[in-house]
């Protein structure tokens, strides 16, 4: 199966980038055949609706929801690409149909999804609302999952851009976890059917972003989703859309998770799901935070006549405005960068900070500066 193609095919183009709400999906639920069953599940905090999709008539159940956290929307982007695959004649649509049974939830915080905030209108994070069952978007989620009864949830996120696929320099493009089921951390029956589906989405992602996928933190809280429903019996797969090179907008990204998707679905109808993939999926390198946006190597700056070249970073702050996501990149470290790496990464060679003695680069401040006579900072990147 050529996932590539797919989704070129496939691809939703009315969605793009990092601000995806209720206005931005609801045009397209109302495009999708009379294969689904598009419904009002119920309301978020502020009565805005929280729709699900439900389609498909095969004997395995999968319950997918996206935007959990309200500016985490790339999974959602794919969630739509993936509609549109079964939303058309292919054989793979029939296939797939035949085969699951999907309830979907494309935005499950609409008050987050439109502020662009991780928490809900009550500034609660739903991810850590699992036990509490505190919020309306949690009660509901919860509700679905004890209705449906499904044998596989696909819990979908974003990561930031600080993560690396383990020690290494390659950002973690796409990563997962198969949660703890208990504090112990051990694997059972349920934690391994989600660790070897892992495994088979690994397996077909190093074709594409070789050594980008990393492996998310395990340790056990109740309080989360993933780790509730994988206690509660259930494999339960926890996605995370990471940073790719130069993809800010995350629309590479997008098509990876896509990609997830489908081999993850063709592994669990193949049954290839059955092998023991233990190892393999311990091997995907664990998550490390040791990225930043930008990393500005041998600046030179002097304070009271004393030289000295330092290194420092920056990152990016997300930014809702006049309904964009406006990217301001922001000085965050200086010095004690060893072990880290930047997106985008300068050298200069020992010239002078802001080209004048006694100035140093503060920490919160903008990152638009000069360093020497020629080399300009606008935003974080360097002007050419």
């Amino acid at each position: 199966m050529d996932f590539t193609i797919i989704f070129d095919k496939h691809k939703e183009e009315k969605l793009f980038g990092r601000y995806i709400t209720n206005k931005h999906i609801e045009p397209l639920l109302q495009n999708l055949n009379t294969d689904f069953e598009v419904s009002v599940a119920g309301k978020s905090v502020k009565e805005k609706p929280i729709y699900t999709i439900k389609v498909g008539r095969g004997k395995t159940k999968v319950h997918m929801w996206s935007q959990m956290h309200g500016n985490e929307s790339t999974t959602t982007k794919a969630l739509f690409d993936f509609f549109n695959v079964l939303n058309s004649d292919s054989d793979l649509a029939s296939d797939l149909k035949k085969t699951f049974t999907f309830l979907c939830i494309p935005i499950l915080n609409p008050d987050g999804a439109e502020a662009y905030t991780r928490i809900n209108a009550n500034e609660v994070d739903l991810n850590r609302d699992s036990k509490d069952l505190s919020q309306p978007e949690s009660q509901l989620l919860r509700k679905l999952f004890e209705d449906f009864q499904p044998d596989f949830c696909f819990n979908l996120h974003d990561q930031r851009t600080i993560f690396a696929a383990g020690d290494t320099a390659n950002p973690a493009t796409v990563s997962f976890l198969s949660p703890s089921y208990n504090e112990q951390r051990e694997v059972n029956e349920v934690r391994q059917k989600a660790i070897n589906v892992i495994a088979e989405m690994d397996a077909e992602l190093q074709k594409h972003i070789p050594n980008q996928v990393g492996r998310f933190d395990d340790s056990f809280n109740i309080n989360c989703i993933g780790d509730m429903f994988q206690s509660l019996g259930v494999p339960t797969i926890l996605f995370e859309a990471g940073h790719f090179q130069d993809d800010y907008q995350r629309e590479t990204t997008r098509k990876m998770i896509f990609i997830s998707y489908l081999s993850a679905l063709q592994a669990i109808s193949e049954n290839r799901i059955l092998v023991n993939k233990t190892i393999e999926y311990f091997n995907i390198p664990q998550n490390k935070p040791i990225f930043y946006d930008f990393i500005y190597k041998n600046v030179k700056i002097v304070l009271d006549n004393f030289e000295k070249s330092i290194t420092f970073a920056a990152h990016y702050n997300e930014i809702l405005l006049d309904n964009k996501v406006v990217f301001k990149a922001t000085i965050r470290q200086i010095e004690g960068l060893e072990g880290n790496f930047g997106h985008y990464t300068y050298d200069f060679q020992n010239q002078l900070f802001e080209n004048q003695e006694g100035i140093s680069p503060v920490i919160d401040s903008d990152a638009d500066f000069l360093i020497g006579t020629h080399s300009k900072i606008v935003n974080g990147l360097l002007k050419k």
